[in-house]
């Protein structure tokens, strides 16, 4: 029979679209596309902040992050994690000199604050890792820190059931991969913006310093004037600027001699001998013990450090020379050490330390089961 070419392709037609609509019914539904994380800081923070286009920020990848952060089956034993040695009480630091891995063997150097690494370029004592990225495989892989290769990593967490839907809902799909754990983590610790402290209210003018916060306010970022009987301590000569740290290393008189290269070990640069990292203040009440060795176990000592026992060496800070190339004895009296304490106090964020979006989820979810 024949059959018109209209009816014909009428039929066709409607074949095609009983097919699709079948194909649409069969076919899994597209993720839902990550939602876009809003960072929020103040804008004396500045702008020049360190984030890859290729690892934007999500909710979605900032909650697996989080969740990550403190995941101890990212370590050989099950034992630790990223939240081991970053406590969120110490402003995500440990307390201890020298943090203890997986094994109990004790790191190199101190546990360094994680607050504000959002606008830091060069990470650890040393600088040798140039992304936020390349520093937070080091200690998972570590063998004397978590110690595990990303492969067992991985397999640790696929086998968990649980991250399959969290790595979905952040990326697309529920693989999990080495640079997808990473993504997250780096995700997470870019939130971490501690800017909530009685000096940020001072500067937002919502708070007044006491006469002692004040002096040593103005002994930390101030400029000597001998001439006109102006006294300084010259902090904010390294610490300059609301987030009290700039992107350098220097040598802040600690020893002669070095046991550890610092920077050096990084450059193999005779002049980079003794040379570390800048750090941030923020929260300095919270972090001891000091330096990169944690040599120092109160306040009360870098204070006495730098008014009075810089040592001479040919690398030593030029901010903490005089003209004649002489270790500055700046000789605080006991009011000026108080002022400064004093004023250091007011970079304590509680709020930072409190904070239930940076706090350790398998807890929360402990308190809910019981």
């Amino acid at each position: 029979m024949h059959v018109p070419f209209r009816k014909y392709g009428f039929v066709l037609s409607t074949g095609m679209i009983a097919i699709a609509l079948l194909s649409a019914f069969l076919k899994k539904p597209d993720p839902a596309s990550p939602t876009p994380y809003l960072l929020q800081y103040p804008a004396y923070f500045g702008n020049r902040i360190n984030t890859r286009e290729d690892n934007p920020l999500t909710k979605e990848g900032v909650a697996l992050g989080r969740r990550l952060f403190y995941e101890k089956k990212l370590s050989a034993n099950n034992t630790l994690s990223c939240g081991t040695c970053h406590q969120q009480q110490y402003a995500f630091t440990d307390g201890r000199r020298f943090s203890l891995g997986f094994d109990g063997t004790p790191t190199r150097r101190n546990s360094m604050t994680l607050a504000n690494l959002l606008w830091v370029r060069n990470f650890f004592w040393d600088g040798r890792a140039g992304s936020l990225e390349a520093q937070a495989m080091t200690p998972l892989t570590d063998p004397h820190e978590m110690g595990q290769s990303m492969d067992n990593a991985i397999h640790k967490l696929e086998e968990a059931g649980s991250y399959g839907p969290l790595f979905a809902a952040a990326f697309g799909s529920d693989s999990i991969t080495q640079d997808r754990i990473i993504n997250a983590l780096t995700q997470f610790e870019r939130t971490l913006i501690s800017a909530n402290s009685p000096y940020d209210k001072y500067i937002r003018g919502e708070y007044q310093l006491d006469p002692a916060e004040k002096r040593g306010l103005d002994l930390f970022f101030g400029n000597a004037n001998t001439a006109m009987g102006v006294r300084s301590a010259g902090c904010g000569n390294c610490h300059g600027g609301p987030k009290t740290f700039n992107e350098t290393f220097h040598n802040n008189g600690l020893d002669r001699s070095f046991k550890d290269g610092g920077r050096a070990d990084v450059t193999g640069m005779a002049y980079d001998r003794g040379r570390f990292r800048v750090v941030t203040l923020r929260n300095i009440a919270l972090t001891a013990p000091y330096m990169h060795d944690g040599r120092f176990t109160t306040l009360e000592e870098v204070v006495d450090h730098y008014s009075d026992h810089i040592e001479a060496s040919a690398t030593l800070s030029p901010t903490l020379k005089d003209s004649a190339n002489v270790p500055t004895r700046l000789r605080l009296t006991k009011q000026e050490k108080g002022d400064l304490l004093a004023f250091l106090h007011t970079l304590t964020d509680t709020a930072f330390i409190t904070d239930p979006r940076f706090s350790d989820p398998f807890v929360s979810i402990a308190v809910k089961d019981k």
